[in-house]
């Protein structure tokens, strides 16, 4: 993944708002979607069930929260 510091997405601020409490139950028994480290080291599966749409289970993200997902977890996942 590429690192550029000068990127401002950071988790608490942006990415971990995107996901819903029930969002956050259902992915529970695989990891916790409000944690920077899973959020992290799942970022690659995660995105790709964003693109498939598939995740959430209840409907697809707008393409804008799907691209600020993928900015930050190819620019700021690892802070």
């Amino acid at each position: 993944m590429a690192t550029d510091r000068n990127d401002p997405t950071g988790f608490e601020a942006d990415i971990k708002p995107l996901f819903r409490e029930k969002d956050r139950q259902a992915m529970l028994r695989h990891f916790d979607l409000w944690s920077h480290d899973d959020v992290s080291r799942h970022a690659e599966r995660i995105l790709a069930r964003l693109r498939e749409g598939t995740m959430p289970c209840d409907h697809a993200w707008p393409q804008e929260q799907t691209d600020l997902f993928q900015r930050w977890a190819e620019t700021g996942s690892r802070e």
